[in-house]
């Protein structure tokens, strides 16, 4: 430090060698000339007959991802709001799901509204589907849709069996979470891709990140496959 005279010993301990490493644990024999890099981190020695690189601080540690919080189902409370609620829909109604028209039956009208805003808007006073008894869906596949239902009626989180189709799930289920504004179907489900993360899983999930903008899934598909490349190109 040209003010105050300090100095401070970057890389090298005195003790005579050649080998690259961080801070003190480089060693030089005859230094010549020095580069540094330029965001400051390396340094560049050039020797009588080598050139090392040395680290000035130790690498930061590879990110952790803190496992995603869920909170607690409102189940209960949400059917304690049907009570003296006239604003909601009697009756029930039918959904037409997909592109073969498959059909979901008997679906309370009422119930969709108070566990979600989505169904609560389009079941609203005013609305063709308020007294519709049929309902078509068609962005969406029957088993995809009831796993949708099921959870606004129970609170239960079905993806199935088969662990190449629980993954499949998760994604197609996470989109009509968002789409339907049901943000703890959203979190259990992102929950459930973030524990599937493995040696056959991680390249189809870190595309799928790529595609829907989850960054954080992306990044830790990204370490994934850089901590486990073997077994990744392996499966």
């Amino acid at each position: 430090e040209v003010a105050t005279g300090a100095v401070t010993t970057l890389a090298g301990s005195g003790t005579r060698g050649s080998a690259d490493g961080v801070g003190g644990a480089a060693q030089f024999r005859n230094p010549l000339g020095v580069a540094v890099s330029a965001d400051g981190s390396d340094l560049l020695v050039c020797t009588s007959d080598s050139l090392r690189q040395v680290c000035v601080s130790a690498p930061p540690p590879p990110p952790t991802f803190a496992p995603i919080v869920v909170p607690p189902s409102t189940l209960v409370a949400d059917l304690g709001k049907m009570w003296g609620d006239a604003t909601l829909p009697t009756g029930l109604v039918t959904f037409i799901v997909g592109e073969d028209e498959e059909r979901l039956e008997k679906v309370s009208k009422s119930l969709l509204c108070i566990r979600s805003v989505f169904f609560r808007t389009m079941f609203g006073i005013g609305m063709k589907e308020r007294d519709a008894a049929e309902v078509t869906v068609p962005h969406a596949d029957l088993a995809t849709f009831t796993a949708l239902v099921d959870y606004l009626f129970a609170d239960e989180l079905d993806l199935g069996e088969e662990e190449g189709g629980r993954v499949q799930r998760a994604l197609a289920l996470r989109q009509l979470a968002q789409m339907y504004q049901v943000p703890r179907l959203e979190l259990l489900c992102a929950q459930a891709l973030q524990e599937s993360v493995g040696p056959a899983s991680a390249v189809p999930l870190l595309e799928a990140a790529h595609t829907t903008g989850d960054g954080r899934l992306l990044a830790q598909c990204r370490r994934y496959v850089a901590d486990h490349a073997a077994e990744v190109r392996a499966s």
